[in-house]
């Protein structure tokens, strides 16, 4: 058998993966199934229980693999069911601190402990406003406190009648008016004027000057102690009044106590209150001036200001371990905020006004982030670090550094800190994050590795199928047929591009099964078919393919020059794929070469122009070295050539095209003409073996369109390396062509094997002489080549 025959194509069974419908068919009627949380990953798995497991510091996990994979829906939902084991974490709250309120305490209190204590002070709020004034209206307070107040008055009217004896003594009157003493002569038996007083006689007046300084010498010396009196009738009132707030709160307070005998702390706080209270009651609620009276509501207000606790983290007391994902991971998102006031122009805080962050929330439990938001925020990466290593929590504001250098601000107690943070990100930023951070491994010690793809196992196919289901339920969907499932298994083979792998974008089949529903919806059922699956797939590359559309256009109307039929010399059909957008397609692009006499080697004209890419440049240079080991191992290799994509006028980057582009060169070299029936993709090395490329599916369907606008003919086809087989996943258009015998897909290992299929030609294989047999394609690149040397090189 030659060369030619040996090299069969494709059989419609190879195209596509085999898929049991049998246990697809199990799989949906087993109702275990809907509860499968991971779809294969393993290794994830096998992670995730060991870090959950390990109690230790540092063993925080990154969750590493790329968007969209369900990472984070699989892990929190792991998570979850091992978060419903563990206990309830306890409450944290803050309280006054009535020595240094900038410096708050922190309450730690079982779950529920923390809202309740709330309630109860909330409780005593309101007896206090209950009670007060209302406790000074009581009779026998009303007596201590005129008794207290005649005292002083006795003692001022003794002081005052002395020093009025004397006066009428001496005929002069003692006259009080407003609190303000004065005196004045009596002349004929009642006080004269200071009109009359200016007629007397000068010596008259003169007496009364000298009588009236020495009362008032007099008045001076018995009021002396006035002062200390006023102090000591003010001292005791205010002691009147402690005793009196303190009798009133001592049964409301030692109810508390007695509630709270078990907690130290909390005995300890409402013993501090009690003084505080005492003082802020006889400042503020008795306060008899008009103008600094407080109605019911502000007295509440200042209350709950200064005793009132501000809950950080309150749980139910059945409720399990929290799991908060914090999607705009800021400082004062994560590490809590203090908020601010301005009264009178001043900005002011208080403990009340301190807001919990997502580790408050998170403590006890687990915290989710997106590394790569976590790390563009200022301050964030190294207060995190700190918080882990030193399992606290303290709330520190960066004053300096927000333009808040004049503000008050409080200084809050730590929180002790037990929280298990979540990273998730990619792979290049682990890497990164390993060399330039020295602590980041001490700190995050498990990596949750989640693959972009999954080995298609039963097990896995169990799992999927129930996810699916389960994703069906919350739609609303009630049943799927076997054919719709079996669709969405190929689908999401089709995106792993591989007939035993299933695609870990989950995404991607949950937006297809959406887009169906809307097509259920339209057919008023509630049954999910194939061929609502079909209409929503044709639906979105509808919606999606103007590009590729337009691009076809071109080809068909002859902007674009591409052959399906006949032969060329130095002219091959290349595949591409093209990503743009959520759109991904093929087209095929021709590749050019001319080879003639020269020494410039082979020239990229891709290169050349800048449009070729770097790995694109280094697939051309590969054929340098190619024909160097294939041909010109007894004579130096000298030609000049140039290779082209041609009406491309973007960027272009791969190596797909440098079978091709060899095949054309090749061609052009030989001057044996290719193929145009034939389309070729696929990488190659030094030696002259065919690597696999990417988009397969998508380049040959690409070309597939093509030749069916224009009439397939039995003889077109593609060619794509021995090692894509497993990656075909086609479209059923494709796979019946193929069937039919109307289109071919040849799979190549070697270059020599593409050769043979191009060109129509045994490409010939070197003897123990070091030779090709006569009339092959490789005899006639190295005569060519051989030729060019001398001619270049002034040979005979």
């Amino acid at each position: 058998m030659s060369g030619i025959q040996a090299i069969l194509p494709l059989t419609s069974k190879q195209l596509s993966p085999q898929i049991e419908r049998s246990k697809i068919k199990q799989a949906l009627e087993d109702d275990q199934s809907i509860s499968a949380t991971f779809i294969g990953q393993e290794r994830a798995r096998e992670a995730l229980t060991f870090g959950l497991g390990m109690k230790a510091k540092g063993y925080n996990f990154y969750v590493m693999g790329e968007a969209a994979t369900g990472r984070y829906t699989l892990v929190r939902d792991y998570l979850q069911r091992h978060a419903n084991s563990l206990p309830t974490p306890d409450d944290w709250c803050l309280i006054n601190n009535f020595d240094e309120e900038r410096e708050p305490f922190v309450l730690r209190m079982q779950a529920g402990g923390a809202r309740a204590f709330v309630k109860d002070v909330s409780q005593l709020i309101d007896e206090l406003l209950d009670t007060f004034p209302a406790a000074f209206d009581n009779p026998g307070y009303q007596r201590r406190k005129s008794a207290i107040g005649r005292e002083f008055d006795q003692r001022y009217d003794q002081a005052i009648d002395s020093v009025e004896r004397f006066a009428q003594a001496n005929q002069v009157a003692l006259l009080e008016d407003g609190g303000t003493i004065s005196f004045a002569p009596i002349v004929d038996g009642s006080p004269i004027t200071d009109t009359e007083f200016s007629k007397l006689s000068e010596e008259q007046r003169d007496y009364f000057y000298q009588l009236i300084d020495e009362l008032e010498n007099r008045l001076s010396e018995s009021l002396l102690s006035l002062p200390a009196w006023k102090r000591e009738n003010s001292e005791r009132l205010r002691e009147l009044n402690r005793q009196t707030i303190e009798n009133c709160i001592k049964p409301l307070l030692k109810k508390l106590e007695h509630a709270y005998a078990s907690n130290l702390a909390i005995l300890k706080y409402l013993r501090r209150m009690k003084g505080h209270l005492i003082d802020t009651i006889v400042s503020t609620l008795i306060e008899e001036s008009k103008e600094d009276k407080l109605d019911e509501q502000e007295r509440r207000a200042l209350l709950e200001e200064l005793y009132l606790p501000n809950v950080l983290m309150g749980h139910d007391i059945n409720a399990c371990a929290p799991i908060i994902y914090e999607p705009n991971p800021n400082y004062q998102n994560l590490f809590g905020k203090m908020e601010y006031t301005s009264i009178h122009g001043n900005v002011y805080t208080n403990y009340r006004m301190i807001r919990p962050g997502a580790l408050h929330k998170a403590n006890g439990g687990y915290l989710l982030l997106d590394v790569e938001r976590l790390i563009e925020q200022p301050y964030v990466w190294e207060t995190l670090k700190l918080a882990i290593k030193s399992s606290s929590l303290k709330m520190e504001l960066p004053q300096q550094d927000v333009g808040m250098v004049n503000a008050m601000t409080l200084n809050p107690q730590p929180v002790e800190l037990n929280v298990k943070i979540v990273l998730f990100g990619s792979r290049e930023l682990y890497y990164t994050l390993q060399d330039y951070d020295e602590e980041f491994m001490e700190l995050f010690r498990v990596l949750v590795d989640f693959e972009p793809d999954i080995s298609l196992t039963r097990q896995s196919q169990f799992d999927f199928i129930g996810r699916v289901k389960r994703e069906l339920a919350e739609l609303g969907i009630s049943d799927i047929s076997l054919a719709a499932m079996q669709r969405l298994v190929e689908y999401s083979l089709r995106m792993a591009e591989h007939q035993k792998r299933l695609s870990a974008h989950f995404a991607d089949v949950i937006e297809l099964i959406h887009e169906a529903k809307y097509f259920c919806d339209k057919a008023s059922t509630d049954k999910l078919e194939l061929e609502h699956l079909t209409t929503a797939l044709e639906a979105k590359k509808r919606r999606t393919g103007r590009v590729s559309q337009s691009l076809l256009d071109d080809i068909k109307e002859g902007h674009v020059l591409i052959a399906t039929e006949g032969n060329a010399v130095g002219k091959v059909n290349g595949l591409t794929v093209l990503d743009i957008g959520d759109s991904t397609f093929g087209t095929p692009a021709r590749i050019t070469s001319t080879v003639y006499a020269g020494a410039s080697g082979v020239v990229d004209i891709e290169r050349e122009v800048e449009l070729g890419q770097s790995i694109h440049s280094k697939g051309v240079m590969l054929l340098t070295g190619y024909l160097g080991n294939k041909y010109a191992q007894h004579f130096p290799l000298t030609l000049s050539a140039n290779i082209a994509l041609e009406q491309s006028y973007g960027h272009i980057d791969g190596d797909s095209a440098s079978l091709g582009e060899l095949i054309a060169l090749i061609s052009a070299l030989t001057e044996i003409p290719a193929t145009q029936n034939l389309a070729v993709t696929g990488s190659i090395n030094q030696y002259g073996e065919v690597q696999a490329v990417g988009g397969v599916n998508e380049k040959i369907e690409g070309f597939f369109d093509l030749c069916q606008h224009r009439g397939l003919n039995g003889e077109q086809g593609v060619v794509i390396p021995k090692s894509n087989a497993i990656n075909l996943v086609l479209d059923k258009a494709v796979i019946n062509a193929v069937k039919k015998e109307q289109f071919r897909i040849f799979t190549v290992e070697t270059v020599d094997q593409a050769l043979t299929l191009l060109m129509n030609k045994e490409a010939g294989i070197i003897n123990s002489k070091g030779r090709y047999p006569k009339n092959t394609i490789n005899y006639h690149a190295v005569n060519r080549l051989y030729n060019i040397a001398l001619t270049v090189n002034g040979g005979e």
